[in-house]
């Protein structure tokens, strides 16, 4: 079994970004998630379209796809994609309580879209801490993972066959 290679480092160990300009376009999908668990009472306060900021799930969507557009900015080593899809989906969870954050970014293109995918739903749930602070500070921005990738060499992968 081979030691798996981190891409991003050149055979010296200094950060480069990869050269992706052979690789074959395919369309490439990834599935991230995450959560923000918050008293009952806050999330109440969300669904009732009450919160003193306005549309906190609105917001967190609209900051979620605004914030996949603009990885590579946040990312150094990532590259500016035309991305052809990008959806957040934010559901109330009263179990959690707090609001669960999955988001799906799509192109067809040389390179992948996880990044894009765990930027997406990390800054939704950090616009719903900051839309729903004022009324809990104590907020906990939990769990964010990569679900699922497809396209690339690599192939398909999913979280649920990781154990």
């Amino acid at each position: 079994m081979t030691t798996p290679k981190l891409t991003h480092l050149d055979e010296t160990g200094a950060a480069h970004m990869v050269d992706v300009g052979a690789k074959v376009d395919t369309e490439r999908v990834a599935v991230a998630e995450g959560s923000v668990k918050m008293r009952a009472e806050t999330l109440a306060l969300i669904k009732s379209g009450n919160a003193a900021k306005g549309d906190v799930v609105g917001t967190a969507r609209i900051a979620g796809i605004m914030a996949a557009k603009k990885t590579h900015d946040l990312i150094p080593l990532c590259h500016p994609l035309l991305l052809s899809k990008i959806s957040i989906d934010i559901e109330a969870d009263d179990a959690l309580p707090g609001l669960h954050v999955v988001a799906t970014v799509k192109l067809t293109g040389k390179t992948g879209v996880e990044m894009e995918a765990l930027t997406a739903v990390s800054v939704a749930c950090l616009t719903i801490y900051d839309m729903a602070k004022a009324a809990d500070k104590a907020m906990v921005i939990q769990d964010i993972r990569l679900l699922q990738k497809t396209g690339g060499k690599s192939g398909q992968w999913s979280a649920a066959y990781e154990g």
